[in-house]
């Protein structure tokens, strides 16, 4: 099966190279550190155990540092490398771990060559991938290598364990080279096991999401967005954050009617799109809306103060934004997305507000509503009435500072009751990464 595999893979590749191609020309994203990509990563010296982090993108990255912060911590020891997919992922990440990690680099192509090249160069102790990231090849030379491999903030889905329910046979071997798999929750913990991973090698160790905090970094950002936005509760600001295509339009929508109904202190808006290939088509739609509006990414001007719509047309910044939210809209969740991480705006207690589908975070969700700590919409028959309601939702909210309070301080406590994903996932690493020199 794994010959078929690489086959369907490479096949993969041939058909994606026009794309790699032109990507080389444009400087996008596709081709971004490509030679890294290939195993050509720096060499290191072997004289210290090296533990390998793998995470994706953003949210991966922002969800490992409590724990990576922790591992530098109690086993100083250890030299930690991570890698990304994505190249926003990539960015983020030399901020994020620029003091933690020795080598911040991109994760190979998945074929059995450029995995052992780049395994030869690490040479990792331990190889740490977050939520489930099931590369086939990369798990197996992995585990020939006698490096210990663990999945960390383990997260499988019910669309995802259909899908690899379909190949159970080749799955199950798969899964037989992992040393731990530390679940999210009791149900991706189920289904982990369901396609044949041992149960002895499985944890219910709750989500390092919960354990986010701001560091001094963002906290500054916080205040130089305050000042150069000057954004104060006069103007409640509403954050949209990490939207799809046509949330922008939806909430640009819902935004123009509640600005409209506002007597008194009228509301701001900040747009934080998801995907960074969009800034310019959303600062489009919000030049042709007719709001005076600003992206974050151009120079300091008068037009800051003024605007009524804010792009934040930047990477790794949104979270230093939500502490100067009066009302959070976690995108990607009124279409069938799945959600964005409801996380961050929680930490910062905010009011969260979200659309129906949520199912990428369907524990979470669940439980901060029961605690009533989010507004979750209902699903709309005809999507383009998600504005109608997302009006009637802020309106609402920015009438009733007790009711943003009280969602925010629920939502803040759903997170503190939550915290230590962080340390009980260390708990069962530390017996991977061996003993402390």
């Amino acid at each position: 099966m794994f010959p078929l595999y690489s086959f369907l893979y490479t096949a993969a590749f041939i058909l994606l190279s026009p794309r790699f191609i032109f990507d080389a020309f444009v400087g996008g994203k596709y081709v971004s550190g490509f030679w890294q990509r290939m195993g050509f990563v720096p060499r290191l010296d072997h004289s210290r155990k090296t533990v390998w982090l793998h995470c994706v993108s953003v949210g991966e990255v922002n969800a490992a540092r409590p724990l990576a912060l922790l591992i530098k911590e109690r086993r100083p020891d250890l030299r930690l490398v991570v890698s990304t997919t994505t190249k926003t992922g990539q960015k983020h990440a030399k901020d994020v771990f620029a003091e933690i990690a020795d080598l911040v680099f991109y994760f190979p192509f998945d074929w059995q060559s450029t995995v052992r090249r780049a395994l030869d160069r690490i040479s990792p102790k331990a190889v740490l991938l977050t939520e489930t990231e099931l590369w086939f090849n990369f798990i197996r030379e992995t585990s020939k290598s006698k490096a210990r491999i663990a999945i960390i903030n383990g997260r499988l889905s019910e669309r995802s364990f259909k899908r690899y329910g379909y190949i159970t046979r080749f799955i199950r071997r798969v899964l037989g080279y992992l040393d731990l798999a530390a679940m999210q929750d009791k149900a991706d913990a189920t289904r982990i096991m369901s396609l044949g991973l041992r149960a002895s090698k499985v944890r219910v160790t709750g989500n390092l999401k919960f354990d986010h905090s701001l560091d001094s970094g963002e906290t500054k950002l916080t205040e130089e967005f305050r000042t150069r936005f000057a954004i104060t509760p006069d103007a409640p600001l509403i954050v949209a954050a990490s939207t799809h295509s046509p949330e922008e339009e939806w909430v640009l929508e819902a935004f123009k009617t509640v600005w409209k109904s506002s007597a008194v202190n009228l509301p701001r808006l900040m747009i934080a799109p998801r995907h960074p290939e969009r800034f310019d088509e959303v600062a489009e739609l919000v030049r042709s809306s007719g709001f005076a509006w600003v992206r974050r990414t151009e120079l300091p001007s008068t037009r800051d103060a003024a605007a009524e719509v804010i792009i934040l047309d930047s990477i790794g910044e949104l979270r230093a934004a939500y502490p100067l939210a009066e009302i959070v809209f976690v995108g990607g969740s009124l279409i069938k997305h799945g959600g964005q991480s409801i996380f961050e705006p929680a930490a910062a207690g905010k009011a969260i507000v979200t659309g129906p589908h949520t199912d990428n975070f369907k524990g979470a969700v669940e439980e901060f509503t029961a605690r009533e700590a989010l507004v979750q919409l209902a699903q709309q028959k005809d999507g383009s009435r998600y504005s109608d309601a997302l009006a009637a939702e802020f309106t609402s909210l920015l009438k009733d500072p007790f009711r943003r309070k009280f969602l925010g301080e629920n939502a803040a406590a759903a997170m503190a009751v939550n915290r230590g994903a962080a340390e009980h996932t260390l708990e069962y690493l530390l017996p991977l990464f061996g003993p402390q020199k």
